[in-house]
């Protein structure tokens, strides 16, 4: 079988079958649904072809000479236990059936049976394994709840922006940024805004799994690969078949895992741990990290050409604390989350409210949203105060106070010219927009920039 073949077969079967013309005639038939078929003759022979090869489905004579249906049943379960298996007989009972799916057959269909009946059987069953790898990509969805980009600053418009020009194309993405700012957040959206939403979105964090089992996770194995492989196992490149993975933090994978990706994004294959096959692979892949990947490339410990491949499209997600205007949101969603789940309605303060937006946060959005989540635990009023407000957020808001003028003239000076750094930073330098957002005219602003020597 070649690779256009593979790349054309929309699921792989293995017929055993010892006669002969049924065999051709099952094949023929199967084969016109673009499944890919291989033949074997007897059960030793399916038997060698199950151990060189992956399939979804098995569809079996029960007699055959050398190795019987059922004996042939018992193995493929015992090598991959996600396949299913037809078993065919026109010696049939009641009692040979019930047998055969105490077994593990999925199915027992009767000789001479009608090749329609069978072409509803086999896409019944392709359609339930998709469905199953659809159930496992949500089940890992569900254990981290994905919330909205919320946000109206510049920058998290420019990020929202982006994200609605790449989600329809198929190129691969890379997400930088610092711990916490969201780049999970902006993954998820990206597949969730695609034409791939209703396939699976698996993700995998690279710098949570040890080296050593990092390729199974992602590739798969077969069974006996390694000590401890007694079953064969689906990867996580298999399991979003259609739908898109997100590679999160890229940064922390080994140099020869690294080598082996690069293969899988140039040739849209992969192969299982201890595995001869080539599998073909419709995914999209999303990429997430929080290192410098430039300086990681210059020490030698990410591969250039797969820096290059991964960054067609880059997305840097920028700190909160260069988008502090999106603070006020954050915690007004924040606080309905969490409210929903403590059944009480809080608010926050406007002085609180600067203080929130005074500080730095060095832990990003997954600070702001922990310090949130500990005003509803303890503040016992319905409006957070100031004064609720941890104490290293609040004495660095003293500070901060602390360098205001006491001379009126002097203080309105560094306003003014904090406003207008603000207005510049909002408008990309574009100081026509940027005397808009300050309701003055474009002379007054180039008169004040002017005085302030700016």
């Amino acid at each position: 079988m070649d690779r256009q073949e593979k790349e054309s077969c929309t699921a792989r079967i293995l017929l055993a079958e010892d006669d002969e013309i049924m065999r051709i005639t099952l094949s023929d038939h199967l084969r016109k649904h673009l499944w890919c078929v291989d033949e074997a003759e007897d059960g030793k022979a399916a038997l060698v072809l199950l151990k060189e090869n992956s399939y979804q489905l098995v569809l079996s004579d029960i007699r055959m000479p050398g190795l019987d249906g059922p004996r042939l049943l018992k193995e493929v379960k015992k090598r991959s236990p996600d396949t299913d298996v037809i078993l065919m007989t026109a010696f049939g009972s009641t009692e040979d059936a019930v047998n055969c799916l105490k077994e593990g057959a999925t199915d027992y269909i009767l000789k001479p049976f009608d090749m329609d009946d069978l072409t509803i059987r086999v896409s019944r069953l392709l359609e339930m394994q998709k469905i199953k790898a659809k159930c496992i990509s949500l089940e890992e969805k569900c254990r981290e709840q994905h919330g909205p980009i919320v946000g109206s600053s510049a920058a998290t418009r420019k990020v929202i922006n982006l994200i609605s020009q790449v989600a329809l194309s198929n190129a691969t993405v890379l997400v930088t940024g610092g711990s916490g700012t969201g780049k999970e957040l902006v993954a998820s959206a990206i597949h969730y805004s695609s034409n791939r939403s209703d396939k699976p979105y698996v993700r995998i964090n690279c710098a949570a799994i040890p080296e050593g089992l990092l390729e199974s996770e992602l590739f798969g194995h077969e069974k006996g690969a390694f000590t401890g492989a007694h079953t064969m196992k689906i990867g996580k490149f298999e399991l979003a078949e259609g739908g898109s993975i997100l590679l999160d933090e890229i940064g922390e994978m080994s140099l020869d895992l690294q080598a082996k990706l690069l293969r899988v994004l140039q040739e849209r294959e992969i192969e299982r741990v201890g595995g001869l096959q080539t599998i073909p692979i419709n995914v999209r892949v999303i990429c997430s990290t929080s290192r410098n990947l430039v300086d990681e490339v210059k020490k030698g410990a990410f591969r250039e050409d797969l820096f290059y491949r991964l960054q067609v499209i880059p997305i840097e997600v920028p700190p909160l604390r260069e988008r502090k205007e999106d603070i006020p949101d954050l915690c007004n969603y924040f606080l309905k989350e969490f409210g929903k789940e403590k059944r009480q309605s809080l608010s926050i303060s406007p002085e609180a409210m600067s203080v929130l937006q005074s500080y730095d946060y060095p832990g990003n959005i997954r600070e702001l949203k922990n310090i949130i989540e500990r005003l509803t635990v303890l503040v016992p009023s319905a409006m957070v105060q100031a004064w609720d407000l941890p104490s290293d957020i609040r004495s660095e808001y003293r500070e901060e106070r602390r360098n205001i003028p006491l001379k009126l003239a002097d203080a309105v000076a560094m306003a003014e010219k904090a406003c207008i750094v603000n207005a510049l930073k909002e408008s990309n330098g574009n100081k026509t927009e940027a005397s808009r957002l300050m309701g003055i005219s474009r002379k007054n602003l180039w008169e004040k920039l002017k005085m302030y020597q700016m």
